[in-house]
């Protein structure tokens, strides 16, 4: 039952005796036994002595090793060889390290029970083994089971290069960058990061996107939503588990763009009766260079209905330096509306608008020729009146106003008159000493065509008492239209008629001067009688009792009283 082994060495001893040398392969521990070999040839066969076959097994660690440290380029391990399988004693300890994504693999022999690993790739896994080896051939045991780590990433070897501008838009901006690999990540799991700032209004903005990450190669990305015409600071950033390395600065400025609007509380109006000054403010978002404002200004509504707007409208542009205007030719009491919009070399913004009022005229008079009424007489003057012509509001009443003419008050009669803003009736006139008062007032409907008018006809219009005039006096006959609108009053007036005073003294005064002028009269009549009645007693007095001393004391007493008393 034995098996044919080819001997590998002999040494012969003497004729008798020699020793033979075999390799007994495949053996494992249950064949430890006695045998003897049996050797022939032609001259004969010859049987050895038994000899023990001692079986021992490699040495093999149970365990894996353990880490007790791991860097980018570095593994620190404990062997965690105490524990085999086989047979010692242990004479030498190996590492056996590979990478598991390569075919290379290596063994450093390790003198101690901590091993560093060292110049490994980062980010890199591997699978280490130890080996063991017992004294004899074929002592080398098996491969231990392994320890799978991988390594840590490397701080990255620089940053981002070579950045160039590819295009600029008035929001965007393209950037493109040297392409980088490995070798300069030093990781498989990296991030590229733009980051960008700019400042608009005094406020600043701050961003951050991820222009690329693990597995995409374009080395090109576009930063959107920027604001127009404004430099922006951008960088890139390289980035990695264990560190960052950044870019150079670039400053960037974007394109130009449609501006914003003009701001609402900027656009401010100087009203006048046939014009108004716009003022107004550059955007606050001009997003480039202003190069234009556009003024579109429209007349919507009138105080006076009977105003024409249809050709009330018209379109002015003025410089990008130039933020007012006058407009004239307006009509009086006319609300306009202003849409104004600014422009820049890429076109017009977004327009505002915002409503201004003219201020209303006063009634526009006809012309009177004051020295010729339809008639006069000694307390009345009778004059033609004529309807005026509303400018920017309608009429809203008519006034007759009777003057007299003082001394300290005469005007020429190519003097303009003063018009008469506060209403004095006759009675609060005479009460007050005013020189004029007002006579009659109208309605606008009540005179629609020119119509003749009494002044002093003794009647009531309106409230107010037409007196008639005093014929020694003279007066000058006002007329006047006043117009009433959003908070204004304009009045014009003009001189309809004049009346001299009589040159004799009147037979018929007003009720209030008769009265006063017949007490007066008495008086004096009265005063004349009991002048008279004392000094008719004095002298009666004195003829009977002039030889008396006493009584001519008396008499001297009694006078000096009457003369006190007179």
């Amino acid at each position: 039952s034995g098996r044919d082994t080819p001997m590998k060495e002999t040494k012969v001893l003497n004729y008798r005796r020699f020793v033979a040398t075999f390799n007994v392969a495949n053996t494992v521990r249950s064949d430890t036994d006695h045998y003897r070999c049996v050797i022939e040839s032609e001259g004969g066969a010859g049987v050895s002595n038994y000899a023990e076959l001692i079986v021992k097994d490699p040495p093999t660690p149970i365990a894996p090793p353990q880490l007790n440290s791991v860097g980018a380029t570095y593994l620190w391990i404990q062997l965690n060889a105490n524990s085999i399988s086989g047979d010692g004693p242990i004479i030498q300890r190996d590492i056996d390290y590979r990478s598991t994504s390569g075919s290379w693999t290596d063994i450093q022999p390790v003198d101690s029970h901590q091993y560093k690993i060292g110049h490994l790739d980062p980010d890199t896994e591997y699978e280490i083994r130890v080996l063991l080896t017992r004294p004899g051939e074929g002592g080398r045991g098996a491969p231990g089971p392994p320890l799978i780590m991988r390594t840590k990433c490397g701080d990255p070897m620089h940053g981002p290069r070579n950045i160039d501008v590819v295009e600029i838009k008035s929001r965007q901006i393209t950037i493109r960058w040297e392409p980088f690999g490995y070798n300069v990540t030093r990781c498989h799991s990296f991030n590229l990061t733009a980051q960008y700032r700019y400042a608009v209004g005094g406020q600043e903005h701050v961003g951050e996107e991820v222009c690329q990450e693990t597995g995409h190669i374009q080395p090109q990305y576009t930063l959107r939503g920027l604001s127009p015409y404004t430099n922006v600071s951008v960088k890139l950033v390289l980035m990695n588990p264990e560190g960052r390395k950044e870019s150079d600065e670039l400053m960037i400025q974007t394109d130009e763009d449609v501006p914003g609007a003009i701001p609402m509380e900027s656009v401010q109006g100087s009203t006048f009766e046939e014009k108004i000054y716009l003022q107004w403010k550059e955007p606050i978002e001009t997003f480039g260079i202003i190069t234009l404002y556009e003024v579109f200004y429209n007349g919507i509504s009138s105080f006076d209905p009977e105003i024409d707007l249809s050709n009330q409208s018209g379109r002015v542009f003025k410089l990008g330096n130039e933020t007012h205007h006058l407009f004239v030719g307006l009509h009086p009491g006319t609300t306009y509306s202003f849409t104004i919009r600014a422009s820049t070399v890429k076109g017009y913004g977004l327009p505002i608008t915002k409503q201004f009022t003219t201020k209303i005229s006063a009634p526009s008079m006809p012309a009177y020729d004051y020295d010729a009424p339809l008639n006069q007489t000694d307390s009345t003057v009778t004059v033609l009146l004529k309807p005026a012509q509303s400018r920017g509001a309608p009429v809203s009443a008519y006034q007759v106003i009777v003057e007299e003419e003082r001394p300290r008050r005469s005007k020429k009669a190519t003097d303009v008159p003063d018009c008469y803003f506060v209403p004095i009736p006759y009675q609060n006139a005479s009460i007050s000493n005013s020189p004029h008062y007002f006579a009659a007032e109208f309605p606008p409907d009540a005179l629609q065509v020119a119509q003749p008018f009494t002044v002093g006809d003794n009647k009531t219009y309106s409230g107010y008492w037409n007196a008639p005039l005093l014929p020694h006096k003279s007066y000058s006959i006002y007329f006047q239209a006043v117009s009433k609108a959003n908070g204004e009053t304009k009045i014009d007036c003009v001189r309809v008629a004049t009346k001299g005073g009589a040159t004799r003294k009147p037979s018929a005064e007003e009720p209030e001067k008769q009265t006063d002028h017949t007490v007066k009269i008495a008086g004096v009549i009265a005063g004349i009688l009991l002048f008279v009645i004392i000094f008719l007693g004095i002298v009666l007095v004195m003829k009977k009792r002039i030889h008396n001393v006493p009584y001519k004391l008396n008499v001297s007493i009694i006078i000096t009283r009457a003369e006190t008393s007179h």
